[in-house]
């Protein structure tokens, strides 16, 4: 199945790109996702390590790394946000 991944700000600039199309075999989490990508190793290993502030969303929803995905859809990786 194709999912539709997007990265953001800190994790963008650290994995080179904004978003991916990744074919994986379903059905999968969004932490084993996240583990494929880590496998990649490099910059993709620190920008999404499991000990790292890291929030995860599915289909535009934060979610946690449980949450079963689907063909089509979207998984999205970013810091966590602070504000003053």
């Amino acid at each position: 199945m194709k999912i539709n991944l997007r990265f953001f700000a800190s994790v963008r600039e650290l994995v080179g790109t904004g978003q991916e199309v990744l074919e994986v075999a379903g059905p999968l989490t969004v932490g084993e996702v996240r583990n494929l990508l880590i496998a990649r190793g490099g910059n993709w290993e620190y920008a999404l390590a499991q000990g790292r502030a890291l929030r995860m969303a599915h289909k535009q929803v934060m979610c946690d790394a449980d949450t079963v995905i689907g063909e089509g859809d979207e998984v999205a990786f970013f810091p966590p946000v602070t504000g003053g």
